[in-house]
């Protein structure tokens, strides 16, 4: 029960989160200087098509009014039109979110999984080479964009080595699996084709390694860190005192509360991901929702620009409340403080 209300209680905060989010949102994209009408219909555009455009966009309307008309069609589905595809945004975001969430995803394990397992090893092998070796490895990591990654990636294993595609989620002439969560290598599973499945696994490559990078020397860091802390703490040498074997003291006993301040930093990395592809997308001309994300603020695209940044909230939301679950799950103390608040 105490999970129930947990689960509750950040439903209803996160209710609130989005609506103050959509305010903020709404609010900025009005204000800021520059007619989005005539930004979308070019400057030789008659002016009778603008005021007609800016009608029925609402846009003479009050602010308050705005929102109004703006909320009540979100609510039920309706994100308005886009500026500059023309298009419903929700259909927009049907097309492009499933592209760069597939990235994130595949980004998400690279970096959880040798983020983790680096910062183990080099928890474990303190002040060794290999130790030394994977601080070296984070610090690089940490302070290079991942846009410096995807250059470089592309060049060598794109162009220099052609080991790997360079844009794009297919190649050419390879037939793309129905559409059922937009995502290829899902839709490919569920559809049996392993063909297109392995390609799009392969073009996906270079782009995820490139986003996930930077995520993996920070819990690289953060793992390491915690390790070695927790080596010095009494129950470590209790448990080598009573003969336990090495393996077991780090795998059962030290890396489960080590992982704490890495989940949580990794489930804010992870929602990041999805913010801060857009460079990525650009280079491996990637068609995915970061990068529709900044033509829409680059063009004022109000409706598209709210869109995006709602559906980020909505993410960044779901992901703190797995990331609580599963810390709740790591540590049993933060499940007995639950118990005892009941």
């Amino acid at each position: 029960m105490s999970i129930l209300r947990f689960l509750g209680k950040r439903l209803v905060f996160s209710i609130f989160v989005l609506f103050g989010l959509s305010l903020l949102i709404f609010t900025i994209s009005r204000v800021l200087p520059g007619d989005p009408v005539r930004l979308a219909l070019g400057s030789r555009a008659p002016q009778w098509a603008v005021n007609n455009m800016r009608e029925q966009m609402h846009l003479n309307d009050p602010l308050y009014a705005q929102y109004y008309y703006w909320i009540s069609g979100a609510v039920h589905g309706d994100l308005g039109q886009s500026l500059v595809t023309r298009r419903p945004v929700i259909q927009d975001i049907k097309e492009f979110l499933p592209a760069t969430l597939e990235l994130a995803i595949f980004a998400g394990v690279i970096m959880a999984t040798f983020g983790i397992l680096l910062g183990a090893i080099s928890g474990r092998y303190l002040n060794t080479w290999v130790d030394n070796s994977v601080r070296i490895f984070s610090y690089v990591g940490v302070v290079t964009p991942s846009f410096i990654f995807a250059i470089l990636f592309l060049l060598l294993f794109g162009y220099v080595l052609n080991w790997f595609p360079s844009t794009g989620r297919l190649s050419t002439g390879m037939a793309r699996p129905p559409f059922i969560t937009g995502m290829i290598t899902v839709d490919a599973l569920l559809s049996g084709n392993l063909a297109a499945f392995g390609n799009a696994l392969w073009h996906m490559t270079l782009p995820a390694i490139s986003l996930a990078l930077g995520g993996m020397a920070q819990e690289a860091r953060i793992t390491r860190s915690t390790i070695s802390d927790n080596l010095r703490k009494d129950y470590i040498a209790s448990a080598r005192g009573f003969g336990v074997p090495e393996r077991m003291i780090t795998l059962k006993y030290l890396l489960k509360p080590s992982l704490i301040p890495t989940i949580s930093i990794l489930g804010l990395d992870f929602a990041s991901l999805l913010a801060n592809a857009f460079l990525v997308e650009l280079i491996f001309n990637w068609p995915g929702f970061s990068r529709y994300g900044i033509n829409a603020m680059l063009n004022k695209d109000l409706n598209a620009v709210s869109a995006v940044v709602m559906v980020l909230g909505v993410v960044f939301i779901v992901v703190n409340i797995m990331v609580d679950l599963l810390v709740a799950w790591l540590d049993p103390r933060i499940r007995l403080g639950a118990e005892r608040g009941k």
